[in-house]
């Protein structure tokens, strides 16, 4: 890994990367809706939450710091997908699909929908450095199906993807966002009526879905000089058959029991499980903590993402998958852990395999 790497890696992490980042034109009407939203950019819930290291430590542990396992030696298993199989599914059926790290592909009340849709090869500002992904998607930007809506979550580079959302552009005729990250996609090429921007708690019902944005513990910016003038979010997704909650990125915090007292019970939650360290353990979950959070919200199943992708912190690439299998089994927890590509069912969760043991010597947590 490059130091040029390393200072990618550091500003995804940090939101420190000096590029030209897009600037926050949301309408004054939009950002007044969030009581949150301050002089000094948005805020999370808790009233003592506190940043975490600041990145000059950061630097020099990476410089220092041996690891081990940050990428598998061998490939990534997937299911490589065609147009044909994801037009054929069935409409009475709500499926989802993961495609890597924290994209998902969802068809829910007949309609397809991408979350975090991230194809490009790297997650990063630039095309040449940055975490590159440990497998492509198992199906390309130009194969997919007619997408009818994309949701994101928050603005960092590894969940909105320029090149994918300039892509989407032209044909996707609804974008679900938090407050403020409209105005990346509008210089992106979207059109302004085909964003929706949502505050924590507002919804929007797009035929027989129903979208409501709800809180996470995170932060948010693509630049230097814009952290936190976009709100982050995580998502609940509700149709006449099933509803779904999808994490974004967070920290553990008491929202999650909130979430799961005023819009659970969820058929599937999916949750991040991936890339904490106690360096910055109050904006991502530990697994015991991703575990918790999907109690708190009162999963049936729980489906662990932002993991499987990119090397996004130190440890290895598949303790996230092999922590969360683990304390799951002990606590009885239904988990889905799907081959990136394989379908799942909603209301009928197949067998997954636990695909990353046989990329390494056995368990080691």
């Amino acid at each position: 890994m490059t130091k040029f790497t390393l200072f990618i890696l550091l500003a995804l992490i940090g939101g420190v990367m000096s590029t030209a980042a897009t600037s926050n034109t949301s309408s004054a009407t939009q950002l007044n809706l969030a009581h949150h939203n301050t002089k000094g950019g948005f805020l999370n819930t808790a009233p003592d939450f506190k940043a975490d290291t600041p990145i000059l430590p950061l630097l020099v542990r990476y410089i220092r710091e041996e690891r081990a396992d940050a990428e598998p030696i061998n490939p990534i298993p997937l299911s490589p997908l065609t147009t044909t199989q994801l037009e054929q599914l069935p409409l009475l059926s709500d499926s989802l699909i993961r495609l890597g790290h924290s994209s998902i592909y969802l068809q829910i009340s007949g309609q397809r929908w991408l979350i975090d849709p991230v194809f490009s090869e790297r997650a990063s500002p630039v095309s040449f450095a940055g975490p590159k992904r440990f497998h492509q998607p198992p199906i390309s930007l130009t194969q997919l199906p007619k997408i009818d809506g994309v949701m994101i979550s928050h603005d960092h580079y590894d969940h909105l993807d320029k090149a994918s959302i300039k892509y989407l552009a032209e044909n996707v005729k609804h974008f679900v966002v938090p407050l403020g990250v409209g105005a990346h996609l509008q210089d992106w090429g979207v059109k302004a009526d085909h964003i929706h921007s949502l505050d924590w708690w507002q919804s929007i019902t797009i035929d027989n879905v129903k979208i409501t944005a709800t809180p996470t513990q995170h932060f948010s910016g693509r630049g230097l000089f814009d952290k936190n003038e976009t709100l982050w979010a995580s998502y609940v997704i509700e149709s006449t058959n099933s509803k779904l909650f999808f994490s974004g990125d967070s920290g553990y915090f008491a929202g999650f029991k909130e979430i799961g007292d005023r819009l659970g019970p969820f058929d599937i939650t999916m949750i991040e499980t991936g890339a904490y360290d106690k360096d910055w353990a109050t904006i991502h979950m530990t697994p015991d903590e991703s575990l918790q959070a999907h109690k708190d919200l009162r999963g049936k199943h729980m489906m662990p993402i932002h993991n499987g992708t990119f090397d996004l912190a130190f440890h290895s690439w598949y303790e996230p998958l092999e922590r969360i299998s683990a304390l799951a089994q002990a606590a009885d927890v239904s988990l889905v852990t799907p081959i990136m590509g394989q379908i799942i069912t909603v209301d009928d969760i197949a067998d997954t395999p636990s695909w990353w043991t046989s990329l390494y010597n056995g368990s080691r947590f």
